[in-house]
């Protein structure tokens, strides 16, 4: 699931949730929503900027696996 996923990444990158909320546009209470999955279902705008913030694509985020 991209929940975890996006937290490997975040955590290879050793960046904060702060620091990758920011990169992305984003609040720092969507970055802790997204990754303890309670924010199941983010827009496609947020997706973007957090693929963007952490140099991959958005499809390397959504795909399974």
């Amino acid at each position: 699931m991209f929940t975890k996923k996006i937290r490997e990444l975040r955590k290879k990158k050793k960046i904060s949730q702060e620091t990758l909320a920011r990169l992305a546009g984003v609040s720092l209470n969507t970055i802790v929503k997204i990754e303890s999955g309670e924010s199941r279902h983010p827009t496609i705008q947020t997706m973007a900027g957090i693929a963007q913030a952490l140099g991959i694509s958005l499809d390397e985020i959504i795909k399974k696996g």
